[in-house]
């Protein structure tokens, strides 16, 4: 097999197994929970400094898979270790990278208890989430898939909230029935496209629609639950309300991603005659998430479930993108993703700042915080101009191409949606706009403006610098491509071209020639 690595070393292994390794190595050699973190804050500052070649060196006028990786694993199921990113993917390693080391930093001071195996947890989570967007064999790709739900699992279950119990079950159990109905549909495809787990591959077998359209199914409700879509939705708010600021983090930044992820690797390329057919179902949901949602997130009395609910609605942009099948549309989706995960963190990380000095997420216990914490203050309103998609902000950027590419759809979109012209769908789509901005800014004037009232507000010290120094890196890419997203852009540019190009072009015909040549 002819691979594709530039630097000729083996970037992503080192990339993914480094936090894991370091792991290890914490947990035998290091002692007392200072020496842990700082240890946990050096590995996890490697595998960031380990990823950044990927960018270094990524070569953005092909569509081929890069820093590629082969070796056989179980040979006798043909089940192979195979690695390779290209302008989709290597985006979310990068992002996964550098929001571990923020999640580590965030919780030097809050998180007390069991410190050895917090930080033990996350940077194992980290080695699961690069695996789940390096792997190029569909089995190395769930094996990464399921092994990121014990060490979130622990997350949220040791270090939650009062209810993380029930919470933890919830998002388990949701994960877990979607995935199940994964593996079947990596089976059949297995069997069906001659014992090969090669996502490469796959995605030049010429299923029939009869089985595109059952395996599409599977794939669906697996990565549904994941992004989460309307109406799988409800372990999300449970999940984010319960964890810990950092686990928060990570669960809006990446974990959220890994479900549109997989529409982008899995549906789209393998199965598109099917991925066609269901595109009024998907721009319906995405529609229900994008409006209702975000009605929903209106009505939180707490900070972190307003924020989980609008994450879902934000989401909804991405599945409507992905499914217009245009350059504008799915470009859009990805830097929405990418954005998503910059301000999301933001805010969950402003609420652990709230919550740490207050210990209450509820918005009415706020108010006048400007006051006593101007710093903060003006930090959040970055972030929730952006999560209102305000120009010069990176959300703006990714709304306004999936907008675009939505009103002008491609011609395979429009056949599909039939009545249901494109150029309505994203009219009401652009109600989000509206939307968003009602239920962040009254958010923000709740809590941050107006007068000094409650005595509890007025002893909240300001931000610390270590605080400020979390907050810095997010500011800067949120608005680094907001105005300047070109370098992003050109990135994916090649790989998205090529995924759209396989997205279009049936496989039907391509799979009656194939059992006429049988």
């Amino acid at each position: 097999m002819e691979l594709h690595n530039v630097l000729d070393f083996p970037i992503l292994s080192l990339s993914i197994f480094l936090p894991t390794v370091g792991a290890l190595f914490i947990w035998l050699f290091v002692r007392g929970d200072q020496a842990v973190r700082w240890a946990a804050l050096a590995v996890a500052v490697a595998t960031f400094v380990a990823t950044l070649p990927l960018a270094i060196y990524f070569d953005t006028s092909t569509a081929h898979m890069q820093f590629e990786e082969f070796h056989r694993w179980i040979p006798a199921f043909n089940i192979n270790y195979q690695l390779g990113v290209d302008g989709i993917s290597m985006p979310f390693i990068l992002l996964t990278s550098l929001l571990t080391v923020i999640c580590i930093i965030s919780a030097w001071e809050c998180i007390q208890t069991r410190v050895k195996e917090y930080m033990l947890a996350f940077l194992v989570l980290e080695t699961t989430l690069i695996g789940v967007f390096a792997a190029l064999d569909a089995v190395l790709f769930y094996f990464f898939w399921e092994a990121m739900l014990i060490p979130m699992y622990l997350i949220i279950g040791i270090w939650g909230g009062k209810n993380r119990v029930y919470a933890t079950i919830k998002f388990f159990l949701y994960t877990l029935a979607g995935s199940v109905l994964m593996l079947v549909a990596l089976l059949a495809m297995y069997f069906k496209a001659g014992h090969t787990f090669s996502m490469l591959e796959l995605m030049d077998y010429p299923f029939d629609f009869t089985w595109q359209f059952w395996l599409w199914i599977a794939f669906f409700i697996a990565f549904a639950v994941k992004v989460p879509m309307w109406p799988v939705h409800t372990w999300l708010p449970d999940a984010h309300t319960e964890a810990p600021t950092a686990g928060s983090v990570i669960l809006a930044g990446i974990l959220l991603k890994m479900g549109a992820y997989g529409f982008l690797r899995f549906s789209l390329p393998m199965l598109p005659d099917a991925s066609q057919y269901f595109v009024p179902f998907v721009v319906l949901l995405s529609l229900i998430a994008i409006i209702y949602i975000s009605l929903v997130a209106m009505m939180q009395k707490d900070m972190k479930r307003l924020i989980a609910y609008s994450s879902i609605a934000h989401m909804g942009f991405v599945t409507l993108g992905t499914f217009m099948f245009t350059q504008q549309a799915v470009e859009g989706a990805i830097i929405g993703m990418i954005s998503h995960g910059f301000v999301a963190a933001a805010l969950f990380l402003c609420v652990g700042v709230l919550y740490d000095r207050l210990h209450t997420r509820e918005i009415a216990a706020y108010g006048g915080v400007v006051n006593v914490m101007p710093v903060f203050a003006a930090v959040m309103m970055v972030f929730c101009m952006a999560n209102v998609a305000l120009p010069g902000a990176s959300a703006f950027i990714g709304e306004i191409m999936v907008l675009i590419g939505t009103f002008d759809a491609s011609e395979v979109a429009r056949l599909h949606l039939g009545a249901l012209s494109s150029k309505w769908v994203a009219i009401f789509a652009t109600s989000s706009v509206v939307l968003s901005a009602c239920y962040t800014l009254w958010m923000y004037k709740r809590v941050i403006m107006g007068d000094l009232t409650k005595d509890t507000v007025k002893g909240m010290p300001d931000l610390s610098v270590r605080e400020f120094g979390f907050f810095v890196p997010l500011i800067v890419l949120v608005v680094w491509i907001g105005f300047y997203p070109v370098p992003v852009l050109d990135v994916m540019h090649a790989s998205v071209s090529h995924l759209i190009e396989q997205a279009t072009t049936s496989k039907i015909g391509a799979a009656a020639l194939a059992m006429a040549a049988k």
